[in-house]
């Protein structure tokens, strides 16, 4: 059901896109704006792992540094059946995690030094679990293609604003008023289906994560402490990295509330636990 969603979602976000490249400039016009946000993607896409693991000063380690978490990472990699992925420390003391890359061939799972403090033994595995199943369900492509046809209707967007202000009198009213509701409607429209593909990836990841470890209450317990104590502890990077990635995370390490909450990554802690305490009924 999350992978049809996420089908719908990308076809609602490609639809929103063909009608902004249509209301400013046609076909050409939306071509532009996703060549241009295209070549970006590409580029984070491409060397994502480097990129972010340097924006939080991670350090690779290896058997010799942390011999048990390495050897869960690799049992869990073998049993998602993909190839075992660089391993990460972040020397940070906010607990949680991530994992990103380009493809299970190439791929990186980051902790912090806070959620290694925090979590036993069978909660990080739940957490690993989640992380690997991103890696396995290919999530960080998803995520670029998703962030690659929102950022061109942004850019097209941008480019509507400019169009409206001094375009305006060789246009009639119905065109600009049609310029005018792009500039506002689509840039947020595609931001709320961009948080919808990303909450849909994490409910299966989820799920797909709690097979992997074999246990949904594993992850749901890490959650539950996660929730409890990530937002208390602010990330030790500037705001606009910790805007950037915090889709990354297994929890939001940003701390909005109320209205705030609509434009989140990641759906409620309380209802990834709900779901996660149901498959585990489930199973018994």
């Amino acid at each position: 059901m999350n992978t049809i969603k996420t089908l719908l979602f990308l076809a609602l976000l490609s639809a929103i896109l063909i009608w902004a490249g249509g209301a400013i400039g046609g076909k050409n016009g939306a071509l532009v704006a996703l060549i241009i946000a295209g070549v970006m993607n590409l580029i984070s896409f491409w060397w994502s792992d480097k990129i972010v693991i340097a924006m939080y000063r991670g350090r690779e380690i290896g058997p010799e540094d942390y011999p048990q978490l390495y050897e869960d990472v690799r049992e869990l990699a073998g049993k998602a059946g993909i190839p075992m992925p660089k391993l990460y420390l972040i020397p940070e003391d906010t607990p949680n995690a991530f994992a990103t890359g380009r493809s299970p061939n190439h791929a990186a799972v980051a902790v912090t030094r806070g959620i290694l403090r925090l979590l036993n033994r069978e909660e990080l595995k739940g957490v690993i679990a989640h992380e690997l199943a991103h890696i396995k369900n290919r999530d960080i492509l998803i995520g670029t293609i998703a962030a690659t046809i929102a950022g061109a209707i942004s850019y097209l967007a941008y480019m509507a604003q400019w169009v409206a202000i001094f375009g305006g009198r060789g246009r009639d009213r119905g065109n600009i008023l049609t310029l005018l509701v792009m500039v506002i409607v689509a840039p947020l429209a595609a931001l709320l289906i961009r948080m919808a593909i990303s909450r849909a990836r994490e409910y299966m990841a989820d799920e797909v994560g709690a097979r992997i470890c074999g246990n949904p209450l594993y992850l749901a317990s890490a959650l539950r402490k996660l929730g409890q104590v990530s937002g208390r502890i602010p990330l030790r990077v500037n705001e606009q990295t910790a805007e950037a990635t915090a889709h990354m995370f297994i929890v939001n390490p940003l701390t909005g509330k109320g209205f705030e909450t609509l434009f989140s990554t990641h759906p409620p802690i309380e209802e990834r636990i709900a779901r996660l305490e149901n498959m585990a009924r489930r199973q018994i």
